[in-house]
């Protein structure tokens, strides 16, 4: 049983990382180009309305690959999880359903229209459709995460005799205090992944002195964008979603922040320390006395619960993994901080195309954010465990009592085989798009 449930929450692992590598950017990227498209309708300067066109390919040949990985992962729910969804399946049902039919359409639709009905349209219409392709986008983030804080904060049910959840509140689904944190910290670090690759795209452009007007453009909005989107995911979204762990989930705060024991004079913030589960400590910590008892609750002597205050049965499954993945993430994102405002203040100095190191910099960074949002979603998902609902439900009873281990580990081969060539594919089309470059048309 063990190794069936290990296999099987591997397979979804798997599956769910690597679809999200092409959502994170889809939700971002959406908004970046109803900028271009407005600017355009504002300015009348072509270029920004090649833009909007550009990055349209590249959100198009993602909206694909976010498709195909996405509709085995589903299958998941019937197949791996099928205890899950026979129990929960009249609540996360709603959420999942809507989003299907209702944010994906709008979504598929609006972008045929925007790819080839610009001449048919005219540029106001097309600048509609692009707006809705970012609404059916935002939309369906919107949907799938109110599923995940359901998961998260059960709200708006009652259990019957056959141990079914059934929603008696459908309001409760959608007013959930877990869900707006979630949903705007979650959309503000999909901005992240998509300003870097903007930013990423048009320093490659600047550094090999190729559609130089474009790389301008594109390093200066991505950082723009990079900046504010960077310090809004740490402040205030990050401090509201932390603040809900804390309140409705203390033993996974306790974990993340790698708290052992409970400090009565106030909690510090680790800054570096490896957890020891057997001794029940931090190695080699480097930390900031009373630090995050004034992050938590605005005074430096509040006390913060460590994990010794819980039964060891509630503990989150992975406490190494869940404080590494939240550490990574925050790490990331000060980083990214630093970073874009340095690139500000050269944009503001009009010198930041001719400084290279942070042009390289911006180059480079490239993967990090993708980092940064799984990471992300790993604090979220070991955090919630050993619950599938959080409290009610534990990951073990949700599993398909009948799919052996081996059938799981077959197809996770089979998933992991798929997939890197998949991988390949989606690299080398988005390298062939972006090799080409924008068209600058004269209209």
């Amino acid at each position: 049983m063990e190794d069936m449930l290990f296999y099987d929450r591997m397979q979804f692992a798997f599956t769910i990382t690597f679809h999200y590598l092409f959502p994170q950017l889809t939700m971002g990227l959406s908004l970046m180009i109803v900028y271009f498209k407005w600017k355009f309708l504002r300015t009348k300067i072509d270029k920004y309305n090649d833009a909007a066109k550009f990055w349209m390919k590249i959100f198009a040949l993602n909206f694909a690959m976010g498709v195909v990985t996405g509709i085995p992962m589903e299958f998941q729910f019937g197949t791996n999880w099928a205890k899950f969804s026979e129990l929960t399946g009249g609540i996360i049902g709603q959420t999942l359903a809507m989003e299907g039919m209702f944010s994906f359409f709008l979504e598929s639709s609006f972008l045929g229209l925007f790819l080839f009905g610009e001449k048919l349209l005219g540029h106001k219409l097309h600048f509609l459709t692009g707006f809705l392709v970012f609404l059916g986008s935002w939309a369906s983030g919107y949907l799938i995460i109110a599923t995940h804080s359901w998961m998260q904060h059960p709200v708006g049910y009652e259990i019957l005799e056959n141990g079914k959840f059934v929603l008696n509140n459908f309001g409760a689904l959608f007013s959930n205090p877990w869900l707006l944190p979630s949903y705007l910290h979650n959309q503000l670090a999909s901005l992240i992944t998509a300003s870097f690759v903007v930013a990423s795209v048009g320093a490659f452009y600047i550094l090999n002195n190729k559609h130089s007007e474009f790389g301008k453009l594109f390093v200066k909005t991505g950082v723009i964008f990079g900046l504010v989107s960077s310090i809004l995911v740490a402040f205030p979204t990050g401090d509201w979603t932390a603040k809900n762990v804390v309140k409705y989930q203390p033993v996974t705060f306790a974990a993340m922040e790698g708290i052992f024991e409970t400090e009565n004079a106030g909690s510090e913030i680790v800054l570096i320390g490896q957890p020891n589960m057997l001794e029940k400590k931090l190695d080699n910590k480097i930390a900031v006395p009373n630090i995050l008892s004034f992050l938590t609750y605005q005074k430096w002597d509040a006390q913060i619960k460590g994990l010794n205050e819980f039964d060891e049965k509630d503990y989150p499954t992975n406490v190494p993994g869940l404080y590494y993945a939240y550490h990574i993430m925050v790490g990331l994102g000060t980083i990214f901080i630093g970073l874009m405002l340095i690139a500000a203040v050269q944009l503001y100095r009009k010198k930041l195309y001719k400084t290279k190191w942070i042009l390289w910099s911006l180059l480079f960074m490239l993967p990090f954010p993708y980092i940064a949002n799984t990471t992300g979603w790993y604090t979220a998902e070991l955090g919630r465990q050993p619950w599938l609902v959080y409290n009610l439900m534990r990951t073990a009873d949700g599993a398909s009592p009948t799919v052996s281990s081996g059938n799981t580990l077959f197809t996770l081969l089979g998933f992991i085989g798929l997939y890197l060539l998949l991988g390949l594919l989606f690299l080398m089309l988005a390298g062939k798009i972006i090799n080409k470059g924008p068209q600058l048309i004269k209209h």
